[in-house]
């Protein structure tokens, strides 16, 4: 009989085809923002306009993240993701038909129903495939390719949005019409995300089950949790159990009050380097240098948490260290709104964005680290939503900042930010990018503060839910 043959080192295969669904999911997200002068001119959107759309996306990926993990715990890895790329790619894809703000919004809400679900995903993933000492390594490696999609996509869609179609390729011109080039990038980076599935539905099985998987592997995979095989299966949390984890709520405000850094990064700078540096849509290929830095960021951050888990830290000890050390450095932001030239710009900015993609590899694998594997995806999905709901509140913020008041009459979102957050939008109304700038550098440390005295540190043994 013959044998299958095995694979050396399954479970980086495992974790690298979750790195390149991360590089299409970013791909996809980062068509809009990359696009985004071309976009607005072509369908007549103001900032306030652009703001709105984005946080409809944000609103979608909160609301996804909230039952996306219960989806996939239940589901299993390997379905739960299919159906979560499935459905984003689609809605990538029907992001061409836009004709205005409020068809651009829809299908970008059907996007972020979708997109949200790989990373409680690939969580539960990690949780599966590696030991203690490895998870933040895969976690960083995966989420580089988050920002190798958000770094390649300029290279892949402003050339074909800014393609002269109607001398090339008439039929397509006037089949796609107005604004034919960032139509057909929304098609063809959507449809990349349907050709993954192939790879991923003949390799993922959970470790014990798959047969490309070899006994020393699974061993190495296992190491450190035999205590637990004994123990009966415990079914995954309920709601109520989740929501009176304490780790659960540290985690979330941790990332409301971080993860905006990043996401301006991701929705803003190139707009911030268009405007105030003078970068031209054609010269926006630049922003890959963020992006690259991300990447380093992401890998530096679970290398180092690691490196001290192997010498002896229990790992969530080993995560605050690093934390600790991205807190110190983020507070830099204020320097880039300052510097003159844009060399100086963007080198203040690759450093704060190595720090802060650092400390959330760190904050995302303290999740892993506290949670038994059966509700990870779970709690997972509701410590995401915190950073989806402050985003929404910066993208607000920052529209304000640079544009001052709106002279549209205000939708529902826009409401509901202005009754959680009025008073701060009326105090930084028109005060421009700087005061973003400022308001970033204090981000880090007080959600260091607030792990620290919350207590984070004690919960490193997978114990069972502990109550407010």
């Amino acid at each position: 009989m013959n044998q299958t043959r095995k694979i050396r080192g399954l479970r980086w295969w495992i974790v690298g085809l979750i790195f390149l669904a991360a590089v299409l999911n970013y791909v996809d997200r980062q068509t809009l923002s990359a696009l985004a002068p071309t976009i607005q001119k072509d369908l007549a959107m103001d900032d306030h306009d652009y703001a709105d759309v984005v946080n409809i996306f944000l609103v979608a990926y909160t609301i996804a993240y909230l039952i996306s993990g219960k989806i996939v715990d239940r589901l299993g890895t390997r379905t739960g993701t299919l159906v979560f790329v499935i459905w984003w790619s689609i809605a990538n894809m029907l992001t061409a038909a836009a004709q205005g703000m409020r068809s651009m919004s829809s299908y970008r809400f059907l996007l972020g129903l979708g997109e949200a679900g790989i990373w409680p995903a690939a969580s539960k993933a990690v949780s599966e495939w590696f030991p203690a000492r490895e998870r933040a390594l895969a976690i960083g490696f995966y989420t580089m390719g988050a920002t190798i999609g958000a770094t390649c996509a300029p290279y892949i869609v402003i050339p074909l949005a800014t393609y002269s179609y109607h001398e090339a390729w008439p039929w397509l011109q006037n089949l796609l019409g107005q604004g034919t080039g960032w139509r057909l990038a929304f098609i063809i980076t959507g449809a990349a995300g349907l050709f993954w599935l192939i790879p991923w539905l003949f390799l993922y099985r959970k470790p014990r089950e798959n047969r490309f998987l070899s006994s020393d592997e699974l061993a190495l995979i296992e190491d450190g949790e035999t205590v637990q095989e004994n123990l009966p299966v415990e079914p995954s949390w309920t709601w109520k159990q989740v929501l009176c984890f304490r780790p659960t709520w540290l985690l979330l405000l941790g990332r409301l009050i971080t993860d905006p850094v990043w996401y301006f990064y991701q929705f803003w700078f190139a707009k911030f380097l268009s405007s105030e540096r003078g970068i031209s849509q054609e010269q926006l290929t630049i922003t890959w240098v963020i992006y690259a830095a991300a990447g380093v960021g992401s890998l530096l951050g679970g290398w180092w948490s690691g490196a001290l888990i192997k010498r002896g830290s229990n790992p969530v000890q080993g995560r605050l260290w690093v934390m600790l050390a991205c807190a110190c450095i983020v507070p830099l932001s204020p320097l880039i709104s300052m510097a003159t030239g844009l060399n100086a710009t963007l080198a203040i900015t690759v450093v704060t964005i190595i720090a802060s993609l650092a400390w959330l590899i760190n904050i995302s694998s303290l999740v892993v680290d506290v949670v038994p594997k059966h509700s990870v995806g779970t709690v997972f999905s509701v410590v995401a939503a915190g950073s989806t709901i402050g985003g929404i509140i910066m993208n607000t913020l920052v529209a304000s900042m640079v544009s001052g008041p709106s002279t549209k009459a205000a939708g529902f979102l826009d409401q509901g930010v202005q009754a959680v957050a009025g008073f701060l939008i009326d105090a930084v109304q028109g005060r421009g990018y700087g005061t973003w700038f400022l308001i970033m550098a204090f981000l880090h440390p007080i959600a260091l503060l607030l792990l620290y005295f919350g207590k984070i540190g004690k919960f490193h043994d997978f114990a069972k839910p502990r109550t407010l």
